[in-house]
């Protein structure tokens, strides 16, 4: 079903991005509104989409994996890029610090980047308006690290050990969710041999990282 749905959405999203290109011709701004909400909602709908595929693999136990050296900073851009239009819709700036020798990444780059996506998506939407979210990415002891910091209310000590349980959402957050992303990011996760955790200063936001096999140059 995930499948069937994930082909007309994808459609939807073309002919939203023609007529953001004034192809069709020029919109005025009602249709603009229009099709920025309906363009807002086909992002939703292909997050959900994608989600419920991935727990298909997860659920089944057939994770495949294709880890291969890859830069820490393409997964990066993929994320960035995917984040950029909601980010600046909320006027939030993305502050990234990265070590200057950092090792390449033995990662699937495709799975990886989701999970980087997806605790960005998170920051982003749980973040306030016109607030600071910090990305970094270090070497450990010949492992990588992706940290992702938000500004936002943080998560409450009683909940901190339930995040990455499926369908777990924490009571009284804003926005809309599967609670299926942080747990389909911790599978993708474990299965490269790495891990992922979560830190939070509750009232202040929180930070979510992982760790990634490092590759000696």
């Amino acid at each position: 079903i995930s499948h069937e749905l994930k082909t007309p959405i994808s459609a939807i999203k073309m002919s939203v991005q023609l007529l953001e290109n004034n192809q069709i011709g020029v919109l005025n701004l009602e249709q603009q509104n229009l099709v920025n909400s309906i363009k807002e909602d086909t992002v939703r709908l292909l997050k959900i989409t994608s989600e419920l595929l991935n727990m298909t693999q997860v659920e089944s136990g057939s994770i495949q994996i294709n880890l291969v050296p890859c830069n820490a900073m393409d997964i990066l851009d993929y994320a960035i890029n995917a984040t950029k239009v909601v980010a600046d819709q909320k006027q939030i700036s993305i502050k990234i610090n990265i070590d200057d020798r950092l090792p390449k990444v033995l990662a699937d780059t495709e799975k990886t980047a989701w999970v980087l996506t997806n605790l960005l998506s998170n920051a982003i939407r749980y973040t306030y308006e016109k607030s600071i979210i910090n990305i970094e990415i270090s070497e450990e002891n010949n492992r990588v690290k992706f940290s992702v910091t938000d500004s936002g209310q943080g998560i409450s000590p009683q909940y901190i050990d339930k995040v990455f349980d499926r369908y777990f959402r924490v009571p009284g957050t804003r926005g809309e969710g599967t609670g299926l992303g942080l747990s389909i990011s911790k599978e993708f996760i474990e299965v490269q041999g790495g891990k992922i955790f979560v830190k939070s200063d509750y009232g202040t936001g929180c930070s979510f990282s992982f760790i990634l096999n490092g590759i000696l140059s």
